[in-house]
């Protein structure tokens, strides 16, 4: 099994478990209803399957967490490059209302 198919099976796999763990709440104001969780696991899930076929993005590198629409992207990148790619896969992706890119350039050691 080639890595990027592991990547998605384990991306999947919590993404379902979170869908399940979430199905019966109702909305407030700092909880998404069980139709927003599932909405929010499947943008997720788009987003970091598009980081996995993507060759400028280390999907590896880069955390996704989705809250009602808002994607919110961490962790850290190799160039700018990466960092603005990372931004505008996420919003390509169909359901995304907002992007939050926090993800911070990593720093070389002299």
């Amino acid at each position: 099994m080639q890595a990027s198919q592991l990547l998605r099976i384990t991306a999947l796999s919590v993404a379902l478990g979170a869908t399940i763990v979430a199905t019966g709440c109702s909305a407030t104001p700092t909880q998404a209803s069980a139709g927003e969780v599932i909405d929010d696991t499947w943008i997720t899930t788009k987003v970091k399957a598009a980081f996995v076929e993507d060759k400028t993005v280390s999907a590896l590198n880069i955390n996704v967490e989705t809250f009602r629409g808002t994607v919110q992207l961490s962790g850290f990148a190799n160039s700018a490059a990466e960092v603005q790619r990372a931004g505008q896969i996420a919003s390509g992706i169909k359901g995304v209302k907002a992007v939050k890119n926090d993800i911070r350039l990593k720093q070389s050691v002299s």
